[in-house]
C-alpha cells in the first residue's frame, strides 16, 4: 500500500478542514463592518454560523446545504451586510453541488444562484453600488466555485473511465489467457491420450492372439504417455514461471512425429510438405501444428476412417494447412456444406487458433464421405 493511500484523509475530515477554513474569514468579515453601517449583532452572527456549519453535511445533502447557506447570505445581505467574503459558504456549497451532480443540473443551479445574486445586487443599498457599480458582477461570482467543480468532476470521470477501460483489458488479457492455456493443455492431452486409447485397444485385441504385436503397441503406447508426460511437464513450468524444463514450443518440423503416431494407431497417413522459400512466425507454426495435432486426433477419435493426408504448402500469401480423411465426418452432407463448429473442444479450439493469427478456417464435410479441415495461415500474426 503506498503512503498516499496510508495517509489519505477520510471525508468527514476534510469536511472538519472546510469548515475549519471558511469559519475564520467569514466570521471576521461579518464581525468588521465601515463605520455608518450595520453592525454585527445576534442576528449576524446567527445566519453566519448556519451557513458555515450546514456546510459539515455537503455530501450528504448538497441540495438542501446550498439552499441554506443561500437563505443564510440573502438574511446578511437584508440586514446590510455585503462583505466579501459572507459568501464563501455558499461558493463551498455551489462547488459541491457540481462535483457531486450532472452537466444538466449544474447549469440549472448556476442559473438560478446567477440570477438570484443579481437580483441581491441590483436591489442592494451597498455605497459601491451607488457609485456606479453593476449587478452584472454579483451574477459572475456563483459561476465560478461551479465552473471549478465541473473541471474537478469532469477530471474524476476521466479518471475512472480510464481505470474502468484498464480493468476491462486486464479482464480480457486473463480471459484470453485461460483460453490459451485451455486450448494447450487440451491439444497436449488429448491427441496423446487418443492415440494411447487405439494402441491400448490393439494391445489387448492382440493379447493372446499375437503377443509380439500386443508388445509393440503398449510400448508405442508407453512411448506416447511419456512424450505428453514432457510436454505437460514443459507448460506447467512456463505457467508457473519457475526454472523448471522450458522446452520451446512445437513447430511445423515436428508434424511428422504427429503422424508417426496415428500411423502407429492404425491409420495410414500421407505428409505432404511444400514449405520452400516460406517464412512463418513462431506464433504461425506453432497454430499450425496444433491445427494438424487438433484434426488428427479427432480422425482417431471420432471419424472411424483408414486413410488421412496431411498438407502443408506455401501459398495465399502464407500457409497452407489442409488434413482430410475418409471417415464418416460429423454428419453426412456435400462439399457445399461448412460444418458447424459446435459440439466439443477440438473445433473451437482450431477456430481460436486461426482467428488468433488472423487466419481463415473452412470445415468441409466432403460428398465422397469424410472431413476436411482447411486453414490458411498469414506468414506473421498480425500486430495488436
Amino acid at each position: 500500500m503506498s503512503s498516499r493511500t496510508r495517509h489519505r484523509l477520510s471525508p468527514r475530515v476534510v469536511d472538519l478542514l472546510v469548515v475549519a477554513a471558511v469559519a475564520l474569514p467569514t466570521t471576521m468579515d461579518a464581525w468588521w463592518n465601515e463605520a455608518g453601517s450595520r453592525q454585527a449583532d445576534a442576528a449576524t452572527y446567527a445566519l453566519t454560523l448556519v451557513s458555515i456549519g450546514v456546510l459539515l453535511f455537503r455530501r450528504r445533502w448538497p441540495f438542501a446545504v446550498a439552499l441554506v447557506a443561500g437563505a443564510a447570505f440573502t438574511g446578511l445581505y437584508v440586514l446590510g451586510h455585503h462583505g466579501e467574503l459572507l459568501n464563501l459558504p455558499v461558493m463551498v456549497a455551489l462547488y459541491t453541488v457540481a462535483v457531486q451532480s450532472d452537466q444538466r443540473t449544474t447549469i440549472l443551479c448556476g442559473l438560478v444562484a446567477s440570477t438570484w445574486s443579481g437580483v441581491l445586487g441590483f436591489t442592494s443599498d451597498d455605497p459601491i453600488g451607488a457609485r456606479g457599480g453593476s449587478p452584472v458582477l454579483e451574477m459572475i461570482w456563483p459561476l465560478v466555485p461551479l465552473a471549478l467543480g465541473v473541471a474537478v468532476r469532469s477530471r474524476r470521470e476521466l479518471v475512472a473511465h480510464a481505470k474502468a477501460e484498464r480493468e476491462h483489458e486486464a479482464q480480457r488479457r486473463v480471459e484470453a489467457e485461460r483460453a490459451r492455456m485451455a486450448r494447450e493443455f487440451h491439444d497436449v492431452v488429448a491427441h496423446t491420450m487418443a492415440a494411447v486409447n487405439v494402441q491400448m485397444a490393439a494391445a489387448v485385441a492382440a493379447f493372446d492372439v499375437d503377443p509380439d504385436a500386443a508388445r509393440q503397441a503398449l510400448r508405442q503406447a508407453r512411448s506416447s504417455s511419456q512424450a505428453a508426460l514432457h510436454e505437460l511437464r514443459a507448460t506447467v513450468a512456463v505457467l508457473r514461471d519457475d526454472d523448471g524444463d522450458r522446452s520451446p514450443a512445437p513447430r511445423l518440423a515436428q508434424v511428422g512425429d504427429l503422424v508417426a503416431n496415428v500411423r502407429a494407431a492404425g491409420i495410414e497417413v500421407t505428409l505432404d510438405e511444400d514449405l520452400a522459400g516460406v517464412e512463418l512466425s513462431g506464433a504461425v507454426e506453432l497454430a499450425a501444428f496444433r491445427i494438424v495435432q487438433e484434426a488428427l486426433t479427432n480422425v482417431v477419435r471420432h471419424s472411424g476412417a483408414r486413410h488421412a493426408a496431411v498438407a502443408l504448402r506455401g501459398g495465399d500469401g502464407g500457409l497452407v494447412v489442409e488434413v482430410v480423411d475418409d471417415g464418416l465426418g460429423p454428419r453426412p452432407g456435400t462439399d457445399a456444406a461448412p460444418a458447424p463448429v459446435t459440439g466439443g473442444f477440438g473445433l473451437a479450439g482450431i477456430a481460436e487458433r486461426v482467428e488468433a493469427v488472423g487466419g481463415r478456417l473452412d470445415l468441409r464435410r466432403r460428398a465422397s464421405g469424410g472431413f476436411r479441415v482447411r486453414a490458411v495461415l498469414p506468414a506473421a500474426e498480425p500486430v495488436a
